[in-house]
């Protein structure tokens, strides 16, 4: 499971929509809600490709893609 809230957090942070999820994804933008939230999971190409888009440096990539 993905930590949703700290996703949600550096999204607004960097100012990018879910709509920009999906196009770097190459998903439906409601597939993207759905990710985030935790009601799909992801795979591990599309967290490499978040955690890109989301500048996520290597060392907190759990941080965000593991919750606890």
């Amino acid at each position: 499971m993905v930590n949703t809230n700290r996703i949600k957090g550096r999204m607004k942070e960097l100012e990018i929509t879910q709509a920009e999820v999906a196009r770097c994804l190459d998903i439906a933008q409601p597939t993207a809600n759905q990710k985030i939230n935790n009601v799909r999971p992801f795979d591990l190409d599309e967290a490499e490709k978040l955690a890109q888009l989301l500048r996520i440096e290597p060392g907190e990539f759990g941080l965000y893609f593991f919750a606890q």
